[in-house]
């Protein structure tokens, strides 16, 4: 799915991104409606192996990438901008020592359950060879680290409960006070490695460790939820309601809904009240929305995992009438406030993530299933700002009514699995989706759903040490 309206794609995009190679539509008439192979043991349990090898990019062999890289392969011209954000996280001078970056890489992962992002920096931190009686468990690191807890769970569940009190807590903590500077790099590694694992869990990604540390940093949570079709039986294939047609009836009724609210756009607009109302409505009907069942083991029993996670019990939890009023973006958007202040107090971060977003918001390809010379820039805008929608985030210049004419039933079943309870993600919720769209067009899809939850949570972290320095 050609989800985006930026034509920027570069030389390396244009070639592997459109990922229209088997000649064969999933769901559509000519591939009939059977599932493919339940077990799928390359880079990803969802797509078959070789359309992720046939559009990696020319200039990486596919043996140098991780599974991780490879799927998101599929659009080289956003891959190029991740490695460059995450790159800069990771190894670039910056306020915190690397080691560190490592060890809240993998608190933040273990927050999902996400064994794939856990094993890989447990594997770092080994072979940095510095502090390894740390991975025995968060009780075994430094007292500042297990400070970040509180925010860390928060972050990754409930972000609109941060406050300035949470700031003061870290800043002020006597020996172990972190500085500004140290407590914004933390912060954007925590929102990035939770955002990551949700890309990782709605895209399918198959866990490997191939390692001389690999015994070390396996057990129990090998098991993967995401190629088991009986762990939410109650999900059907088949969409219900005003979308319940055949997979070419429900492309075309989305393509003539786009069409549709396009031309709307450029007429007169609904009243700010009304405006605001459709926020509302759409915010309360996005916590009827159910979520995958398909992983509910307890961390207690994910040896490596629970190491790293304390208060393993708080998770996602709808809004209630107790929680922070809406959060208006005219107040406190990324590209007004959020920016400038990760910018100043961790250089150049600022810029790099603005790109990521930017990538991803306006990546597109023109085309939508078989379909080429589409505008889909009314989806790609529906499907981002749902996902803020679901964290209490309003823009007040978006009509909140577009959601519903354009995401059905399952696709937000699959959108709130993957933002809220990633490990919940199971194929039949990657399956009941789009059947006749591309599998590079649902990694698209996640790619947009990974990066608004990722703003979403430094919109709130953000916010919370502006208030804590005015």
């Amino acid at each position: 799915m050609s989800l985006s309206a930026d034509s920027s794609v570069s030389s390396t995009g244009s070639s592997g991104a459109r990922c229209h190679l088997s000649g064969k539509v999933y769901g559509s008439q000519e591939a009939g409606p059977k599932l493919p192979p339940l077990f799928n043991m390359g880079p990803s349990a969802f797509i078959p192996e070789h359309e992720i090898m046939e559009a990696s990019p020319a200039d990486v062999p596919c043996g140098g990438l991780d599974h991780l890289m490879q799927v998101m392969g599929l659009h080289p011209h956003y891959l190029q901008a991740f490695l460059r954000s995450q790159f800069y996280l990771l190894q670039v001078d910056g306020p915190l020592p690397l080691h560190w970056r490592h060890y809240i890489a993998i608190m933040a992962a273990a927050r999902h359950r996400c064994s794939f992002l856990v094993k890989m920096h447990v594997q770092e931190f080994y072979r940095m060879g510095v502090c390894v009686d740390w991975l025995k468990g968060l009780r075994y690191a430094p007292q500042r680290l297990r400070n970040l807890n509180d925010i860390n769970k928060i972050l990754a569940h409930r972000p609109w409960l941060i406050t300035k009190d949470h700031i003061q807590s870290l800043v002020k903590a006597g020996e172990n006070s972190w500085s500004l500077a140290e407590l914004v790099h933390a912060v954007v590694l925590l929102a990035h490695f939770h955002a990551l694992a949700s890309f990782v869990f709605g895209s399918g990604i198959n866990t490997h460790a191939k390692d001389k540390h690999e015994d070390e940093v396996s057990g129990e949570d090998d098991y993967c939820g995401c190629n088991d079709r009986s762990l939410d039986p109650e999900m059907s294939l088949d969409n219900t309601g005003p979308w319940a047609t055949d997979s070419l009836g429900e492309l075309e009724a989305l393509m003539e809904r786009m069409k549709k609210l396009q031309e709307e756009d450029e007429e007169e607009e609904a009243s700010q009240e009304e405006m605001a109302t459709r926020f509302e409505k759409e915010k309360n009907e996005s916590l009827l929305v159910g979520c995958g069942e398909g992983f509910q083991e307890e961390v207690g029993s994910m040896s490596i995992i629970a190491r790293f996670v304390e208060d393993a019990t708080f998770g996602y939890q709808s809004f209630t009438r107790h929680d922070p009023p809406t959060f208006r973006a005219q107040d406190y958007s990324w590209e007004d406030h959020g920016f400038s202040l990760v910018n100043r107090l961790y250089s150049d971060i600022g810029l790099l993530l603005d790109e990521k977003f930017r990538t991803v918001y306006n990546l597109t390809y023109y085309s939508m299933a078989n379909h080429e010379h589409v505008d889909t820039s009314t989806l790609r805008r529906a499907l981002f700002n749902y996902v803020h929608c679901m964290y209490g985030i309003r823009y007040d210049d978006y009509d909140y009514g577009q959601v519903n004419q354009l995401l059905e039933h399952n696709l937000k079943l699959f959108i709130k699995t993957v933002t809220c309870y990633p490990e919940r993600t199971t194929r039949s919720l990657y399956d009941g989706y789009w059947r006749q769209f591309h599998h590079s067009e649902k990694v698209h899809v996640t790619l947009l759903l990974m990066e608004a939850r990722m703003q979403a949570e430094l919109l709130y972290a953000l916010r919370a040490i502006t208030s804590f320095m005015t």
